[in-house]
C-alpha cells in the first residue's frame, strides 16, 4: 500500500522550503524508521576555501532539519514541531569536494516531545563527520490556536 505522506509530502518537507532548497538538501529516502538527506558539494557551501570542506553551519542545519523529518516519520504524518534542544558533536573534518549524507532516527516519542539521534557522513554512517542528539516539541500550541493568550473583550 502506498503512503502519500512518505512518497509525496515528506520529500517536499525535506527540500521544498526556501532555505532547504537554497542549501541544496535532497531527500534520499526512508528505510524503516530512518530518514536520509544528501547535500551535494557546491563551492558556495564551503566554509574555508583553502580546504574546500562544507561549512560547519551547513552540517548543523542539515542535522537539525533531518531530526525534524525523523519526528514526522515517527508520527506518520505532519504536525507542527519546533527544535527544543540540539547538540552537535563534530568528530572529524569532512572530506573536501565530497557530498554529505545525513541520517536520523526518532527513538522515542511522548505526547509532546520527540527524541532524535542523527549523524552526518560521506559514505559510511559508522565514520561520521558529526553526530547530533536533539529534541523537538510537538504541537506546541496545545490545541489552542493563534491568539489564545490574548485578552478578549468578553474576558476584560
Amino acid at each position: 500500500m502506498r503512503d502519500p505522506f512518505m512518497t509525496e509530502i515528506l520529500p517536499q518537507l525535506a527540500s521544498g522550503a526556501a532555505h532547504t532548497h537554497a542549501l541544496g538538501f535532497v531527500f534520499d529516502g526512508v528505510q524503516g524508521d530512518r530518514v536520509r538527506l544528501r547535500t551535494p558539494w557546491r563551492p558556495d557551501l564551503v566554509g574555508d576555501p583553502e580546504t574546500e570542506v562544507l561549512a560547519g553551519g551547513l552540517v548543523t542545519a542539515m542535522l537539525d532539519h533531518i531530526g525534524g523529518l525523523a519526528v514526522w516519520v515517527a508520527l506518520g504524518g505532519f504536525r507542527p514541531i519546533a527544535t527544543l534542544d540540539l547538540r552537535v558533536d563534530y568528530m572529524r573534518a569532512a572530506r573536501p569536494r565530497v557530498d554529505l549524507l545525513s541520517e536520523a532516527r526518532c527513538y522515542r516519542l511522548t505526547r509532546s516531545i520527540g527524541f532524535v539521534r542523527a549523524w552526518a557522513f560521506e559514505d559510511d554512517p559508522a565514520d561520521p563527520v558529526a553526530a547530533a542528539q536533539s529534541t523537538y516539541v510537538i504541537d506546541s500550541n496545545g490545541g489552542r490556536g493563534i491568539g489564545a493568550n490574548l485578552k478578549s473583550e468578553a474576558r476584560a
